[in-house]
């Protein structure tokens, strides 16, 4: 029955084929049909004729996504985030699983939970929601995730090797937190501990997220990253138990890498602040990282920060963030390796990588992506008007790199004068080493 509505709907399209309800109920057959090809067709076409459909902007999201073309799929839903359904969001999800952008998925992840706590989806639990090694008594199956304080630890599949360049910093972090594990009588002789903290600061997108999920890849470990509004409460004493909830949460599950992500926000010096509540919770931040009355052995504390300059000095207190690394822009290879990695599993043509990463120095990865997606947005449009796949060439990516300029002109242009004229105990001097270089 379905099958002769199509076929009718379709003979009426073709005499009034200006009807925009008309050829959208009729994609929406197709799709229930699962015939996703004809399906995207018709959707594309609404949308030329329509643009900022709505409706066809998700229908043709879904054809993406049951096609498996998982990247134009995301580009849609992103547009669409806050009006996306809970099954359009479960898709949403999927697919960033796909493209291995496992914190995007877990913070959409986290919106379906929050609607309906009781949700489950064994394929996305697998990635997103792991069984729990506490010592308190439980039994093994509990989810590690926390449906109130909406904490993930996961376990990534990243590696130093999916990393482009950055051989200084794995270098760093290897020694500081991954040898101990892999080597750890011979660090006992040495009388040093397993654990600590690493401060990662530089431009904002140039993948301290990524570096610290590839340290916790390569031992084997939990992740756990960590945001200010995952502590932050407004009732009084709250962020003090978020915070001492997160690093138990660790405890119970070592090797674990714990990451907190704009750190400066949490550890602002504390003369600067006049809130009493604050100071409390850096407090608190600060006896945590000593262990004060908890074996912190096995739990790998990694901070990122874009301001350095902001964060109190007692966190850089041996014990606490006592190595500090500064994570510059991608060079060159590392620009021709965050290239190749975002255009995967996209339509692409000739494509002169080294010509393209060459055309953006002081671009960030955040960047990288940047200029990636605004390629594939100007592709897709002309996929829709030609009706067929248009593939991304090298013209299109150094078009799209002269309308996004590099975000890290602006932080270098602050970071200078610390480096200048506050720089008394060498902490910024590998910033001056790298603006010499660039020069």
């Amino acid at each position: 029955m379905t099958s002769e509505t199509i076929k009718n709907l379709e003979e009426a399209l073709a005499l009034s084929p200006e009807n925009v309800p008309l050829r959208l109920h009729l994609a929406e057959l197709m799709l229930a049909e699962k015939m996703y090809a004809e399906a995207g067709g018709h959707y594309a076409e609404v949308l030329q004729k329509s643009y900022g459909n709505t409706k066809a902007q998700t229908g043709l999201a879904n054809c993406y996504y049951n096609t498996g073309k998982f990247s134009a799929a995301i580009i849609i839903y992103e547009q669409l985030h806050n009006q996306l359904n809970t099954d359009d969001n479960i898709r949403f999800v999927k697919c960033l699983i796909k493209e291995n952008s496992m914190q995007e998925a877990g913070a959409v992840y986290q919106k379906i939970i929050a609607a309906n706590p009781s949700f489950k989806d064994e394929e996305i639990d697998n990635y997103l929601r792991m069984p729990s090694h506490s010592g308190s008594g439980q039994t093994g199956d509990e989810d590690a995730f926390d449906e109130d304080s909406m904490y993930f630890m996961e376990k990534p599949k990243v590696k130093f090797s999916d990393v482009g360049g950055m051989q200084r910093i794995k270098n760093e972090i290897s020694l500081k937190i991954i040898q101990p594990l892999k080597n750890p009588e011979l660090y006992k002789a040495f009388g040093k501990k397993i654990g600590g903290g690493i401060l990662l600061y530089g431009p904002p997108g140039c993948g301290k997220t990524f570096i610290a999920k590839a340290a916790a890849g390569e031992i084997d470990a939990k992740f756990i990253n960590i945001g200010l509004h995952d502590i932050l409460d407004m009732w009084i004493g709250n962020s003090e138990k978020n915070l001492h909830e997160i690093f138990e949460l660790a405890r119970q599950n070592t090797p674990c890498v714990l990451f907190f992500d704009e750190v400066d926000a949490m550890g602002a010096s504390r003369s600067d602040l006049k809130q009493s509540a604050m100071r409390h919770v850096i407090n608190q931040f600060l006896a945590e990282m000593d262990g004060v009355g908890a074996d912190n052995e096995g739990v790998l504390i990694l901070a990122a920060t874009n301001a350095p300059w902001s964060v109190d000095a007692a966190f850089r207190r041996p014990g606490r963030f006592d190595r500090i690394i500064f994570v510059e822009p991608p060079d060159e290879k590392s620009r021709e390796e965050i290239l190749k990695s975002v255009l995967q599993g996209k339509p692409v043509g000739e494509i002169d990588i080294k010509k393209v990463a060459q055309a953006i120095p002081e671009y960030s990865g955040a960047d990288i992506n940047a200029i990636v997606d605004i390629a594939t947005e100007e592709k897709l449009q002309a996929s829709m008007e030609a009706g067929s796949i248009q593939p991304i060439n090298t013209k299109d990516l150094i078009k799209a790199a002269k309308q996004h300029r590099p975000t890290t002109a602006e932080w270098f242009a602050t970071a200078r004068n610390y480096a200048l004229y506050a720089n008394e105990s060498g902490l910024y001097d590998d910033i001056l080493k790298y603006m010499k270089m660039k020069k």
